[in-house]
C-alpha cells in the first residue's frame, strides 16, 4: 500500500469519495487522529457510515439518524470490522473529522491532520483485522508524511477533550504503539 503523492489517494484501497472536504491551508500533514463510529450507535456492517460520509444516509431508516441529518462530516479513511479499508478524501484535502480541536497549542486540527475512523464504539473491543489494517495504513501514511511520528498519533479525545471520547477505552493504544515502534507484525 502506498499514497500517490500527486493525488493523495492510497493505492490498493477502496475509494468512495465524499463531498465533505475542502482545500487545506498551506500546512504540513503532521498529525494522525483516530476515531470510532457506528451507525446506528452500536451497530456494524450496514453501510450507514459510508452513506453518512457521502451525504446519502436514509434519515427514515432509524430514529437516531434524524439527530445527525444536518451534519456534513467525513474522514480520510474508515476501517470496517472485517479490516476493509475505505478512503473518502484525498490526503491532500482537508476532511471534516476533528471539529473544534487543538493539538500542542495549535487549533483546527483538520488543517494539518489525517483522520481514520474505526468502525466501533468506545466500549467494544476492536477486531484483530482492524488493528492489522490500522497498523499497515499508519505505516503507509508515515512513509508518505514523515512528520506523523509516533508522538503525533492521537485519539479524537486527545484533541477535543470533554467533547469527544473516541476511540475510547476499548482501543488498545499500547498494542498499536508497540507494533508501530518495533516494526513487527503483531496480530
Amino acid at each position: 500500500m502506498q499514497v500517490d503523492p500527486a493525488t493523495g489517494w492510497c493505492q490498493d484501497v477502496r475509494h468512495c469519495p465524499s463531498p465533505n472536504f475542502n482545500e487545506r491551508p498551506f500546512a504540513e500533514i503532521s498529525l494522525l487522529v483516530l476515531h470510532n463510529i457506528s451507525l446506528p450507535p452500536g451497530q456494524f456492517g450496514g453501510g450507514e457510515v459510508l452513506a453518512f460520509f457521502q451525504n446519502r444516509l436514509m434519515i427514515e431508516a432509524h430514529p437516531y439518524f434524524a439527530q445527525i441529518a444536518a451534519l456534513k462530516v467525513s474522514a480520510h479513511f474508515l476501517i470496517e470490522r472485517d479490516g476493509q479499508l475505505i478512503q473518502f478524501v484525498s490526503c491532500l484535502q482537508r476532511a471534516w473529522h476533528a471539529g473544534q480541536s487543538q493539538f500542542e497549542g495549535r487549533e483546527n486540527c483538520n488543517d494539518f491532520s489525517l483522520g481514520i475512523e474505526l468502525e466501533g464504539t468506545d466500549e467494544l473491543p476492536f477486531t484483530d483485522a482492524q488493528y492489522r489494517a490500522l497498523i499497515a495504513l499508519t505505516r503507509c501514511l508515515q512513509r508518505a508524511y514523515p512528520a506523523i511520528t509516533l508522538a503525533r498519533i492521537c485519539g479524537h479525545s486527545d484533541i477535543a477533550p470533554g467533547r469527544k471520547t473516541d476511540p475510547g477505552p476499548a482501543f488498545d493504544w499500547g498494542y498499536v504503539r508497540n507494533a508501530l515502534s518495533t516494526g513487527k507484525e503483531v496480530v
